[in-house]
């Protein structure tokens, strides 16, 4: 009988639990909190294991020694011109031994902030709002061969725009229902994809597809690159940028992102005593 309140607590919790998980997942703002506290985390613990701790910890010790004596004997210029070029050499010597350990530190979270815009950066296209997707070729004389092949559920809302100078055509369409479509362009009698999702929730989407660009594709786009004698260079869907609101302002996540990294690493520099 005794276990039965216990029972009827954890029974009673459970919706709210189900509550917090889908705001959780569903909350672009709940997500970049709790995903910037743990690379927050992740990048401080990596920084103390790949660093000279000791060494760090004396070349700060050293600039702030430095700087107190440009406090203290101010009146003594040669004690000033000595001591500011003891600054910079020791800023010199902290930033080498800083400089691998950040490396480390940085190259990850690039490539795992280039995976999260793709959910964060853009929202999804919704149910029956028009958007416009944009095809770029490679000789503007091939203009007026370019034509869609569309799927029930994606009309064409207007005719096609060619921009000549730009060698670009320009579709609006808009979607019936919710979904990942597969659009079909079809230029100089090759056909070429791209993918566009409809939806109302969070999800992932590339808002282009290129034909080479290998640097500008790893950061922008998620599908393999355009075949290389392809007459299109690029596919873009324009996908609605997203801004999250916070304290009655809307920011780009990433910045949110980088405030609330650092914020959370210096509060765990503290508590685990790592030299940074």
């Amino acid at each position: 009988m005794s276990s039965l309140p216990k029972l009827m607590t954890i029974l009673s919790a459970l919706p709210a639990l189900a509550a917090f998980k889908l705001f959780l997942f569903t909350s672009p703002l709940a997500i970049v909190v709790v995903l910037s506290i743990v690379i927050g985390l992740l990048m401080v613990v990596l920084f103390g294991y790949t660093s000279n701790q000791k060494a760090i910890k004396i070349a700060k010790d050293q600039l702030k020694a430095h700087l107190l004596a440009v406090r203290l004997f101010q009146d003594q210029l040669h004690v000033v011109v000595s001591s500011y070029g003891r600054i910079l050499r020791g800023t010199g010597r902290y930033l080498k031994l800083a400089f691998m350990p950040l490396l480390y530190v940085i190259i990850p979270i690039t490539l795992l902030v280039v995976q999260l815009d793709r959910y964060l950066g853009s929202t999804a296209i919704s149910k029956d709002s028009p958007f416009l997707m944009t095809v770029r070729l490679s000789n503007a004389d091939a203009l007026n061969d370019v034509s869609l092949d569309l799927p029930p559920e994606l009309t064409m809302t207007a005719p096609a725009v060619h921009v000549p100078a730009a060698r670009e055509v320009v579709w609006r369409l808009a979607a019936s229902q919710e979904g990942v479509y597969e659009i079909k362009v079809v230029a100089s009698g090759e056909s070429m994809a791209k993918t566009v999702r409809v939806a109302s929730e969070l999800a992932r989407v590339s808002p282009v597809r290129l034909r080479e660009h290998f640097w500008e594709r790893m950061f922008m786009s998620s599908e393999s690159a355009l075949p290389e004698n392809s007459p299109v260079e690029a596919i873009a869907i324009n996908y609605p940028e997203r801004n999250i609101e916070i304290a009655g302002y809307e920011m780009n996540w990433i910045w949110l992102f980088f405030i609330f990294s650092m914020i959370a690493g210096f509060i765990f520099k503290e508590l685990l005593g790592i030299q940074v």
